[in-house]
């Protein structure tokens, strides 16, 4: 019951301040995520369903999420007719908006999670979480 409610906490604690972080940026956490993705992909861009799988969100969370950040001016859609699917594709301005709210992000979660622990227990709660993820992987879980 330990593990369970400190994970609860610790989720939902961090989780909190990575968002509050993000928000001043104009950002969700989620979106953050998907500026991520892109930029590191090759081009600046992924289908849709990939770039879903990749941030363990629902498709239909997903196309909301894109629809966001392209009326921002930070992704674009493209359709492609050789791989059939949906791409989002970073912009320049996806790009240096992720400039600059990464160093926040990374100063947040080092405050709250990297900076806590020693190298030890971080290796420790690495292992852990994934194996954990690796657990509760379910190809079927996407909505």
């Amino acid at each position: 019951m330990r593990a369970w409610q400190s994970f609860l906490a610790a989720g939902a604690l961090v989780g909190r301040r990575v968002e509050q972080q993000l928000k001043e940026q104009g950002l969700s956490h989620l979106q953050y995520e998907v500026l991520v993705r892109l930029s590191a992909a090759e081009a600046g861009e992924m289908r849709m369903a990939e770039l879903a799988e990749s941030i363990y969100t629902s498709k239909s969370g997903l196309t909301y999420q894109i629809g966001q950040l392209e009326k921002s001016g930070l992704v674009r859609r493209r359709n492609c007719a050789i791989v059939h699917g949906v791409f989002a594709c970073l912009t320049d301005a996806g790009r240096a908006k992720l400039a600059e709210a990464a160093p926040g992000h990374l100063a947040t979660v080092r405050a709250y999670l990297v900076d806590v622990l020693d190298d030890t227990q971080l290796g420790q709660v690495a292992d852990a979480l994934e194996k954990v993820a690796d657990q509760a992987t379910d190809a079927d879980w996407r909505v």
